[in-house]
């Protein structure tokens, strides 16, 4: 007798699988697979970026330099050092001012315009070598398109127009430099004369009085040369030395010296000193 738990079973016992649902070996064509997935959405995903309901979340262009306002451009000249610091400190600290060279003496500032791209010059007055006036001259004539402020501490009419006749287009105190020289910068930008508060009316009268009476010389009497020996002359240097100094000969020096007092109707060196301070190629 055998025992019916070891009986095989009938095939009506076994249950048929359900055509309405597959085997979960076997995957549906219609549901992909979690790598298909992925692939599926980083291709959404680039081409979501790269259209056109994508391009807020692309990076944003950055401001164009070239929109940007320019600095202006300025060449510093003063004969004390602890003077430039200062003056740059305050030129500097504004967004719209740039100090990109510096110098010593006349003859410096020259030189540095030529070496850098400059929109301005701001000059000293009582410098060795060449006078801030000698180098705006020079400097006019060198880069037309060059403003020139002049900065000193001499509250004095004929340093003044001697600046202006020079090429200058404005005139700044070093006493009040921090209130009156940014503004002189940026009304030079703008080719706007500025003379310093308070001495405009007198000094305008002043000077009227003097043509009036015949005081004021006519311009350009001397040559730029005959200007530098003069300058040397009034400073007390020998023929020698200012032949040393200008790299020419004594003899050449001796010329211009009797040249220089002809022309200006003076008798010895005394009197070429006190011409020399009339006119600002040196200090009182």
């Amino acid at each position: 007798m055998s025992d019916p738990s070891l009986s095989e079973p009938s095939p009506s016992s076994v249950p048929s699988p359900s055509p309405s649902a597959p085997s979960s070996s076997a995957p549906s064509p219609s549901a992909p697979s979690s790598s298909e997935v992925s692939a599926s959405e980083v291709c959404a995903a680039s081409a979501y970026g790269r259209s056109a309901y994508g391009r807020s979340a692309m990076p944003a262009p950055g401001p164009d330099p070239a929109s940007a306002p320019s600095k202006i451009r300025i060449l510093l000249a003063d004969d004390h050092a602890l003077v430039r610091r200062g003056v740059r400190l305050i030129l500097d600290r504004e967004p719209d001012l740039e100090v990109v060279a510096e110098a010593g003496d006349g003859a410096e500032a020259i030189d540095m315009a030529r070496a850098h791209e400059a929109d301005l010059a701001v000059l000293d007055i009582a410098m060795p070598r060449l006078t801030g006036l000698q180098a705006a001259r020079e400097l006019a004539a060198l880069k037309p398109g060059l403003r020139i402020l002049m900065l000193t501490m001499h509250d004095n009419e004929q340093y003044l127009f001697q600046a202006l006749k020079s090429g200058a287009c404005g005139y700044v105190l070093k006493s009040v430099a921090d209130r009156d020289l940014v503004a002189a910068c940026r009304a030079a930008m703008r080719d706007e004369p500025f003379l310093y508060p308070g001495a405009v009316t007198a000094l305008i009268r002043n000077y009227l009085d003097r043509v009036r009476h015949g005081e004021e010389t006519s311009d350009h009497i001397l040559t730029p040369r005959e200007e530098e020996v003069l300058k040397l002359v009034a400073e007390g240097h020998s023929s020698k030395e200012i032949a040393e100094i200008l790299f020419i000969s004594v003899k050449t020096v001796q010329r211009h010296r009797a040249n220089l007092l002809q022309k200006l109707g003076l008798r010895d060196r005394l009197e070429l000193t006190r011409y020399a301070i009339r006119a600002g190629l040196i200090e009182p």
